[in-house]
């Protein structure tokens, strides 16, 4: 498609990127900004069809050379319709229908994709999962979900919902994901860290015992996965725990994966590129003692490929339909 471009809009619980590309994985251009759902979808989608005119206009691009727009959410949501359907980091986002809202505005054909999904052609295609059969890609970001290539290609279920780890419950009782108490989401996502990271806090300050994590909760009334990174980085000793704690609850949800789906390797995204082995490790250790090893012995468990840029290719891979 000589002169062509597609964009990309990758919509998260926090932020929400606009991308430009002619020849992925190069990008022309990015636009970030806040999702705000407590505003509910207005105030994104004007910012969306905003990003995409001043994109097209300030790179100089002729508008008409816009072949399609890729939209990755999380779910759940309805691909072939192209509604959001109240994911739980965008509850106030009910029946949004996306891509007729993009499509009428540019005159071009506009797809949807569950974000895990997207995620995981994006890395099959250009990242930590190219060249395998069989892959698994976890969002591992402010929720959990999965996305499953089968044969080489996407794997969707009946009615978009595959994949869906999150909402598996692994305690009885537990942080809340996924509107489920002890669940995957709840133990072993970003926002799950976070809400055990504040629990913990409180709990340390009875004990009398110090962490930097203390002084950030006071400052800023909240806690954030970012906080716990950067509080490990210094060496702070809760900090430490709660990641190891998360690699553990991740490697039980790893298990359950390999158990059942046999793959020959599962790409994480999140938590997992920004931590890395101090997270793996535990994970590991578990989906060893827990998997079958027949099955746990072909998995490898990497860390995405493609780093930050991995929403911004997602989306892409949604516009061109590469699945």
């Amino acid at each position: 498609m000589s002169g062509g471009f597609w964009a990309g809009v990758d919509i998260g619980g926090t932020k929400t990127a606009v991308v430009l590309s002619s020849e992925p994985p190069s990008v022309l251009c990015r636009t970030e900004f806040p999702t705000l759902p407590e505003r509910g979808p207005e105030c994104a989608l004007s910012s969306i069809v905003r990003a995409i005119h001043q994109s097209i206009s300030g790179h100089g691009l002729d508008r008409g050379g816009l072949t399609a727009i890729g939209v990755s959410c999380g779910g759940p949501l309805d691909s072939a319709a192209g509604v959001i359907q109240a994911p739980p980091n965008l509850s106030t986002w009910v029946d949004v229908p996306i891509t007729s809202i993009l499509g009428k505005e540019f005159g071009v054909p506009c797809r949807l994709e569950n974000d895990a999904n997207a995620g995981a052609v994006a890395e099959h295609k250009f990242g930590a999962g190219k060249g395998t059969r069989h892959m698994v890609f976890l969002t591992m970001g402010t929720g959990l979900g999965a996305g499953i290539i089968v044969d080489g290609r996407l794997y969707r279920g009946t009615n978009d919902a595959a994949g869906e780890i999150g909402h598996v419950r692994l305690t009885r009782t537990g942080p809340v994901g996924y509107h489920k108490a002890g669940s995957v989401e709840g133990w072993a996502s970003g926002g799950g860290l976070a809400r055990v990271a504040t629990a913990a806090v409180a709990s340390a300050r009875r004990r009398g015992e110090k962490t930097l994590l203390a002084g950030r909760l006071a400052r800023n009334h909240t806690l954030t996965a970012r906080d716990v990174a950067e509080a490990a980085r210094a060496g702070d000793a809760l900090a430490k725990r709660l990641i190891r704690g998360t690699g553990r609850r991740l490697g039980e949800a790893l298990a359950i994966l390999v158990d059942i789906l046999n793959p020959e390797r599962i790409v994480i995204g999140g938590l997992a590129m920004r931590l890395g082995d101090d997270l793996l490790m535990p994970a590991r250790a578990v989906l060893n003692r827990e998997a079958l090893s027949c099955s746990a012995s072909v998995c490898s468990i990497v860390p995405a490929a493609l780093g930050e840029q991995i929403g911004d290719l997602a989306a892409l891979c949604v516009a061109i339909g590469v699945e």
